[in-house]
């Protein structure tokens, strides 16, 4: 009988150890999927960013008004930064900068990732 009294302890052990090794698992888990979900938002942010310049620099290239070219970037990504540069002849180059704060907000990971700045740049030739 001795020999069957230790082979239920020694399950019995292994089965709580298991359970215990996933208790310390399980939030390690969720942390680390929580920063690949922070860094999509990033980057998710980032291709907003290059969009919203995309957009600018196409209305800067047919439209003179300065209201439409900011409301083109902003439609896409709302409270970007814009700077716009305008050849004055046609066949000039548009260059417009946006540049884009995105805020790191998921609860526990937002705050170990700084707030980026996103940049994006693009450039177009003036039609008119």
């Amino acid at each position: 009988m001795t020999n069957g009294t230790a082979r239920r302890r020694s399950t019995r052990s292994a089965g709580g150890q298991a359970t215990v090794e996933l208790a310390f698992a399980i939030p390690i888990v969720v942390v680390f999927l929580m920063a690949v979900f922070q860094v999509a938002f990033i980057a998710r942010d980032q291709v907003l960013t290059v969009h919203a310049a995309r957009a600018a620099a196409r209305e800067a290239a047919v439209a003179a008004d300065g209201g439409r070219i900011r409301g083109a970037a902003t439609d896409v990504l709302d409270g970007a930064d814009i700077e716009v540069w305008r050849g004055a002849r046609i066949g000039d180059d548009v260059v417009v900068t946006v540049r884009y704060e995105s805020k790191t907000s998921l609860p526990l990971i937002g705050a170990l990732f700084p707030d980026p700045e996103l940049e994006a740049h693009a450039v177009m030739r003036r039609e008119r």
